[in-house]
C-alpha cells in the first residue's frame, strides 16, 4: 500500500508523452512471462528492448541490461508480440518481415514503435501519472480468443490495412480480407489503471484495469479497485506483407497467420516487462516534453540508430525461422 498512498498524495499534474522506435532485439521462441523457464516456448515472438531478455528474467531488469534497441538508452524494458507468417497455397510458411514506422528515424532494423501517453496525441492532460515499478509486468489480449465478437471486445487490439506507412484507419478486429498496398499494421494498447499493490498477477492482467478507448482516444477514469493511473503503453508493428501480394491465394482467403496458428487475428496479444533505469520514466512523466522533444537529455538520454541496431541477444533456440518452412515453428 506504500506506493498507493504515495500516488494519492502526489496530485501535481504531469505532462509528458513518449513515442519512440525500438529495433529488433531477437526473434525466437521465448516467453518469460507466460511460459517462464521453458526453452523453447510454444510459438515465435518478435522482441525489442533491453538485452537482459531471457527465459528466466525477473526482478529489476533496468539494472541488469547493458544495451537496448530503443531510442532511449535508459529504457531496458522488453516489449514483444507474436510473429506473423504467410501461408502459401502449397502449404509452406514464410515469416513476414517487419519494417520501420514512417515517424521514426531511417535505418531502424524492423522492431516496433512504442508509446507512453497520458491523454492523447494533442494534449497530455492534467492527471498525475505514476511510473511502473521495478519487476512490473503485464499482458494484453489472449491467444485463445476464437471469434469475432470477443475480438471486438478487446478494445485497442487492432489491425490496419496500410495504403502507406502513414495510414491509421480504419482499425479492424481481425486480419484484412484483401491484399494491402502498404502492408499491415498491428496495434496493441495496454490498460493503464493499476491496483497499486501487485507487480503481476497469475493471469498477468488482473492487477490492471482497462479503460482505454479506440485509436489513442483519452481513456476513461480509473475505478476504485484500480485507482492508480499509469502511462498508456501501446505498440505499433508494421509488417511488410507487400512482398506476398503477387501470390495471394486464388480463392481470396486470408493467407496470413500469427505464430500460434491464428489465421483470423482474433487472439492477437502482447507482453510488457518494465525495465526503465532508476527514476527515468517518472522523470519523463513529470516533465512537459512530448514525443521527440523528450530526447537528448530533455529529460531522457537517447542514442543513435546505429547504437540501437547493435544491441541483440543470442537465440536460446536453434531452429530455422527464415525461408520457406514446412510448418509453423512449435506447431
Amino acid at each position: 500500500m506504500k506506493w498507493l498512498s504515495l500516488t494519492l498524495a502526489l496530485i501535481v499534474p504531469s505532462e509528458a508523452a513518449l513515442r519512440f522506435g525500438c529495433s529488433t532485439l531477437s526473434i525466437q521462441r521465448l516467453d518469460p512471462l507466460v511460459q517462464p523457464n521453458e526453452i523453447p516456448s510454444s510459438h515465435v515472438h518478435q522482441i525489442v528492448g533491453g538485452n537482459a531478455f531471457n527465459a528466466t528474467m525477473s526482478g529489476d531488469i533496468g539494472e541488469k541490461g547493458t544495451c537496448t534497441t530503443c531510442t532511449f538508452s535508459e529504457d531496458f524494458s522488453n516489449y514483444w508480440t507474436a510473429a506473423m507468417f504467410f501461408k502459401h497455397s502449397n502449404g509452406t510458411y514464410k515469416r513476414v518481415p517487419i519494417m520501420q514506422n514512417t515517424a521514426l528515424p531511417n535505418g531502424i532494423n524492423g522492431g516496433m514503435t512504442i508509446y507512453y501517453t497520458q491523454q492523447d496525441f494533442n494534449s497530455n492532460g492534467n492527471q498525475k501519472i505514476t511510473s511502473f515499478k521495478p519487476g512490473f509486468r503485464m499482458t494484453v489480449g489472449t491467444p485463445t480468443t476464437n471469434n469475432l465478437n470477443d475480438a471486438k471486445k478487446h478494445v485497442g487490439l487492432r489491425f490496419v490495412c496500410l495504403n502507406d506507412k502513414g495510414t491509421r484507419f480504419p482499425e479492424l478486429p481481425d486480419f484484412p480480407t484483401k491484399a494491402c498496398k502498404g502492408g499491415i499494421m498491428t496495434v496493441h494498447h495496454f490498460p493503464s489503471c493499476w491496483d497499486g499493490k501487485n507487480l503481476d498477477s497469475p493471469d498477468h492482467q488482473s492487477h490492471m484495469y482497462n479503460t482505454a478507448k479506440e485509436a489513442f482516444q483519452p481513456a476513461g477514469p480509473c475505478p476504485a479497485s484500480h485507482p492508480v493511473r499509469m502511462p498508456q503503453v501501446a505498440y505499433e508493428t508494421l509488417w511488410d506483407t507487400t512482398q506476398f501480394n503477387s501470390i495471394w491465394p486464388p480463392d481470396g482467403s486470408n493467407p496470413f497467420i500469427l505464430s500460434y496458428g491464428d489465421n483470423k487475428g482474433y487472439g492477437t496479444h502482447a507482453d510488457y516487462v518494465f525495465g526503465w533505469k532508476g527514476d527515468s520514466l517518472q522523470r519523463a512523466m513529470d516533465s512537459s516534453c512530448m514525443f521527440q522533444a523528450c530526447e537528448n537529455g530533455r529529460p531522457l538520454k537517447s542514442q543513435s540508430v546505429a547504437e540501437m541496431n547493435k544491441c541483440a541477444v543470442k537465440s536460446s533456440v536453434q531452429e530455422n525461422l527464415d525461408g520457406w518452412l514446412p510448418r509453423l515453428p512449435g506447431m
